[in-house]
């Protein structure tokens, strides 16, 4: 690791890919597709990725892996988290409340979109879960039928 990359913990691209199992061109993909802000750079142009840039790529890899979105969605969840987190930023004590009561409603719609992403995958992941379980039924009554017939063969009995 470079003197500069352990500054801060930024690491470059080959080790950011490393860490999160990544490929370098994943990385760039990811950026250019605006899932991944650009990142810091050092004089020379290599790409350096802080820890938070890090997180943001394991938020990405679960939506991806666990969660089987695609990119689109993957964009939109984390849309909705910048934004969320972006309120939180700004978030004043001394604010009014009206003020307060606005920025509650803007992160909780944000929410509200973020699950509706989740329903829908989980709605799609049940049905599909219910169309194997009528087919592990259908062959298990089958089994259960052959198997009868076999013994009733083997033995001689019609």
């Amino acid at each position: 690791m470079t003197h500069e990359s352990r500054q801060g913990g930024f690491l470059q691209i080959g080790e950011a890919a490393e860490r999160t199992e990544l490929t370098q061109r994943t990385l760039r993909y990811y950026e250019e597709k605006g899932l991944l802000q650009p990142p810091t750079r050092m004089e020379g142009g290599f790409r350096l990725y802080s820890p938070a840039d890090l997180e943001r790529l394991e938020r990405i890899k679960q939506f991806k892996d666990l969660l089987g979105f695609s990119l689109a969605d993957i964009k939109e969840m984390l849309d909705a988290e910048d934004i969320r987190l972006q309120i939180r930023s700004e978030w004043r004590k001394d604010a009014q409340a009206a003020e307060k009561a606005a920025q509650i409603r803007v992160a909780r719609e944000q929410t509200l979109k973020q699950l509706a992403l989740i329903d829908q995958k989980m709605t799609k992941m049940a049905s599909l879960r219910d169309h194997l379980a009528e087919r592990m039924q259908k062959y298990d009554q089958w089994l259960l039928q052959w198997s009868e017939t076999s013994e009733r063969e083997t033995s001689g009995v019609e």
